[in-house]
């Protein structure tokens, strides 16, 4: 079954994920079997040899469901990418086999109360095989079996792979604005054993986690890109059959535009997309800038849409089991995660003044 198919297959679900506060682990068993974590890793690890844009398509269709799918996609091939970039030979295969075929579920672990954009002002800490720190909002946390952690070791970053287990405690998230069938969990380590350091001390933050986070943007962007896509087509259905006075939404012109200006946006978020996963493809240096711009635009497209969406739905679109209410809300935390909008502003104004644009 392609990724299509399976978002078509879960989409009455989704709500319901989404009200009880977590996607059901045999569905997460589900997406392993169809082959759809870590799917760009090299097929000799148990990957699918996927391009960043058949990467992308997954992630849209996903995304376009259910952003908790995509979420779960999108950590496992986080923490994938660090192994598969950073771990040595044992490590890549030791690891990258459990991570594509779901026998690990990763979290990644770095942000903290008094670390979230600013990352180098992480408190965890490695000393002696034992790391301590207390981690928030790690997307499926609850169901981890191992975590990505950036912590510093002898005042130096490190990232390193923790097994979920003695010295790990789960503390699960619920409640929280979007993302609720994500199974976030806040995550402490109490003197937890490291099972594997990935790199020199003092690549930690700027290579390990770096690689990672931005294959977390990417698969954010062409998510929320098809967060944007659901949005605009649950709107224009909507309009197309609801009546006012005995005529259809769609016939006044103040409806029409609404739904031109979502068109612009859905369509410049897919462009931003595609251009981001072309660069990636043959391994532009500019890939690394294009990636924060469309995370940035989709984000923001996402959220714009399903706004006009929720609106154009009326009290349907703040119903409890509103697929377009679901989406605005979990638009607005891709607006946070992977980079807030003032942290890719100023990422991108650099990349403008350096003839980016």
């Amino acid at each position: 079954m392609d990724a299509a198919a399976f978002a078509d297959s879960v989409r009455a679900d989704a709500a319901g994920w989404d009200r009880h506060g977590g996607v059901p682990v045999e569905v997460v068993h589900e997406v392993a079997r169809a082959g759809f974590l870590a799917a760009d890793v090299p097929a000799r690890y148990g990957g699918r040899d996927f391009s960043p844009a058949e990467v992308g398509r997954l992630c849209a269709d996903l995304g376009g469901t259910c952003s908790a799918l995509r979420a779960l996609v999108t950590v496992q091939g986080m923490v994938a990418a660090a192994v598969l970039r950073w771990g040595n030979a044992d490590q890549r295969a030791r690891w990258l086999p459990a991570l594509t075929s779901g026998d690990r579920l990763a979290g990644f672990a770095a942000t903290e109360a008094g670390a979230g954009s600013d990352l180098a002002a992480v408190g965890a800490s490695l000393d002696s095989g034992r790391l301590r720190g207390h981690k928030r909002w790690v997307t499926f946390g609850a169901l981890a079996d191992v975590f990505l952690v950036l912590a510093t070791r002898d005042g130096r970053s490190v990232a390193v792979l923790v097994e979920a287990g003695p010295g790990v405690v789960v503390e699960p998230v619920t409640g929280q604005l979007g993302m609720r069938a994500a199974r976030i969990a806040h995550v402490r380590f109490d003197d937890a054993p490291v099972a594997e350091v990935l790199a020199p001390p003092g690549f930690g933050l700027s290579h390990v986690v770096g690689t990672a986070l931005d294959h977390g943007r990417f698969t954010v962007a062409w998510g929320c890109a098809g967060m944007a896509r659901a949005c605009l087509d649950l709107a224009a259905g909507h309009v197309a059959t609801r009546t006012q006075a005995g005529t259809p939404l769609s016939e006044h012109q103040a409806v029409r535009a609404v739904l031109g200006r979502c068109l612009v946006e859905v369509r410049a978020a897919q462009r931003l997309c595609a251009h981001a996963a072309a660069l990636r493809e043959r391994g532009d240096p500019a890939a690394l800038h294009e990636t924060v711009l469309a995370k940035y635009g989709a984000a923001r497209a996402a959220s714009v849409v399903g706004e006009h969406a929720v609106r154009l739905h009326g009290a349907a679109g703040v119903d409890a089991d509103s697929a377009v209410g679901r989406f605005h809300r979990d638009a607005a935390v891709m607006r946070i995660i992977e980079g807030s909008d003032e942290v890719a502003e100023q990422h991108l104004g650099r990349y403008a003044l350096r003839g980016g644009a």
